[in-house]
C-alpha cells in the first residue's frame, strides 16, 4: 500500500496588474502620465481628479494619457499627421483643449520611453497638431524641448476686464489653442492667492473659462507671471499662458512681426523656472524650455477603481 500523497500547496492566483503610470513635470508644471497606447482605458472625471489629488493620490496638475492618434476617436482624423494622441486633463477632470509645458513632457516622454527618436515629432491634441523639437540630451537629464505653438489669435471683444478683490485690471484676449486673459499689474502680489478664478467682465466673454495672467516687467523683453488656470487653479507655469503673456506683451510695446518681418523673443519667467518664446513673422509661435520624468510606478487598480464607483 502506498503511502498518501501530500497536497500540493495551492499557487495563489496572480494579483491584478496595476496601471503603469509616470511623474513629470516642464517648470513645475507637473502631470501624471498615463500610457496607454491602444486605447483601452477609460479614465472619467472622478478617476482624474482621484490621480491628481495632492494628498489622496499621486497629485499633479493634469493627466497626460499617451494614446495612437488612431486609436482615439477626438484624435482619429488626425492620424495622417501624427502617430501620438496627447489626451489632456484639467486636475478637476475636465477636457482641455492644450496644454504647453503638457506637450513638451508629453515629447520628452516618447523619447525617453523609445517611442519616438530626438529631433521632430508630430504630437495630435484637442487644438490640432503640434510639432516638438527634441534635445538629443542624456536620459538622467531634464529634455530641452522646443514646440511650435502655432499662431496666436487676439480676437474681440475690448474692453475685457479682469477682478481680484476690490482690483480691476484691463485685460488682453489671446487664444492659444485655449483662451487667454493677459492682465499687466504693478506686482505680482496683486493677484492674490488665486485660489478661486479671477472675475471676467462683460460677463459671458469667456463661456468655457479662461486662463489669466498677471504679468510685471523685469526688463527688456523680460517679464515674469503668475497664473490662474481654469480647472486647475493657480500653477507653477503655464505654457500656453507663457505665449499669451509675449504676444501681449509685443503688442503692447508696439511690436508686431507680421508688420515688421523680424521675429521677436521674450523671456518669460513662471514661478517654477524660465521659458523663452518667439514670434515668427507668419504668425507662429515656437516656445523653449525643461522637461523632465521624475518617478514612475504602477496604481492599485482596486484604488483607481473606487474613484468611479
Amino acid at each position: 500500500m502506498s503511502a498518501p500523497t501530500t497536497p500540493a500547496p495551492a499557487v495563489p492566483a496572480p494579483a491584478t496588474p496595476g496601471l503603469p503610470f509616470l511623474k513629470g513635470h516642464g517648470t513645475q508644471n507637473d502631470f501624471v502620465i498615463v500610457p496607454d497606447p491602444d486605447g483601452r482605458l477609460d479614465l472619467g472625471p472622478a478617476a482624474v481628479a482621484r490621480l491628481c489629488d495632492r494628498r489622496a493620490g499621486i497629485g499633479a496638475d493634469g493627466v497626460l494619457r499617451v494614446v495612437r492618434s488612431a486609436a482615439d476617436p477626438a484624435a482619429a482624423h488626425l492620424a495622417g499627421e501624427a502617430e501620438w494622441f496627447m489626451d489632456y486633463r484639467n486636475s478637476d477632470g475636465s477636457i482641455a483643449e492644450m496644454c504647453g509645458n503638457g506637450v513638451r513632457v508629453f515629447a520628452h516622454y516618447l523619447v525617453r520611453s523609445g517611442l519616438a527618436k530626438p529631433g521632430p515629432i508630430a504630437i495630435a491634441t484637442r487644438a490640432g497638431v503640434r510639432q516638438a523639437r527634441v534635445a538629443d540630451t542624456p536620459e538622467d537629464a531634464p529634455g530641452e524641448v522646443t514646440v511650435d505653438m502655432g499662431r496666436a489669435l487676439l480676437p474681440g471683444p475690448d474692453g475685457i476686464e479682469v477682478s481680484v478683490g476690490a482690483k480691476t485690471w484691463p485685460a488682453r484676449n489671446v487664444n492659444m489653442g485655449n483662451p487667454h486673459a493677459v492682465a499687466f499689474v504693478d506686482g505680482l502680489d496683486d493677484a492674490g492667492d488665486l485660489f478661486s478664478a479671477p472675475r471676467t467682465a462683460p460677463e459671458g466673454v469667456y463661456p468655457d473659462g479662461v486662463n489669466v495672467e498677471f504679468v510685471v516687467d523685469r526688463g527688456p523683453r523680460h517679464v515674469a507671471m503668475r497664473v490662474h488656470e481654469r480647472g486647475s487653479g493657480e500653477t507653477r507655469s503655464c505654457g500656453t499662458g507663457a505665449c499669451a503673456v509675449a504676444v501681449a506683451t509685443a503688442r503692447r510695446d508696439g511690436l508686431d512681426p507680421a508688420a515688421t518681418g523680424e521675429a521677436v523673443r521674450h523671456t518669460v519667467d513662471v514661478p517654477g523656472g524660465r521659458l523663452v518664446i518667439e514670434e515668427f513673422p507668419d504668425g507662429r509661435v515656437e516656445m523653449t524650455g525643461p522637461a523632465e520624468i521624475v518617478a514612475s510606478g504602477t496604481l492599485d487598480p482596486a484604488w483607481l477603481a473606487r474613484a468611479e464607483a
